[in-house]
């Protein structure tokens, strides 16, 4: 991730803080990206954690893509759970993490490699449960695949326990 490519959308009443957690301490180059967000090519463009919503970006390479050329769903699925999680985790506290327990995922258009914008948002909270949801376009705004997911919120210390 290059610096000049990492926004954060804030308020402009609200000051200036560093945020702290496994999202951000990824975004922000204080922890090492997952090898999962590294092999979809995963690049952080925005978030607003007041407003629940995120954007990022994929690369979705030819190592993608099934005989006739198209990138297979299962990478666009995952480039989508990949957005939806951070789109919960860019709100949580440093302590914090999710499980996604559930997640949808609807094929609108087949893709090429290429690059795919993915813009994320949390649609509700109630408690430790939160019902998120992904949409995926391609370099012409097409929407390619969208996605919904339950997941938990849970402890951080929990997390590699967690389903």
């Amino acid at each position: 991730m290059r610096c000049a490519e990492r926004t954060v959308r804030r308020r402009r009443e609200a000051p200036v803080s560093v945020r702290r957690g496994p999202f951000w301490d990824g975004v922000e180059g204080r922890a090492p990206m997952p090898r999962a967000a590294r092999t979809l090519g995963l690049e952080f463009l925005a978030a607003d954690p007041e407003q629940g919503t995120i954007e990022l970006a994929f690369t979705a390479t030819e190592d993608f893509t099934n005989p006739v050329g198209n990138v297979l769903g299962a990478f666009l699925s995952a480039m989508l759970y990949d957005t939806v999680g951070p789109a919960l985790l860019a709100t949580l506290g440093p302590e914090e993490f999710q499980s996604t327990l559930e997640l949808k995922v609807t094929f609108h258009h087949p893709t090429r490699p290429g690059r795919l914008t993915a813009r994320g948002r949390v649609i509700r909270r109630e408690g430790d449960l939160a019902f998120l949801e992904a949409t995926l376009l391609d370099a012409q705004d097409l929407t390619v695949a969208t996605a919904s997911a339950t997941a938990r919120v849970i402890a951080l210390a929990d997390a590699e326990g967690a389903v």
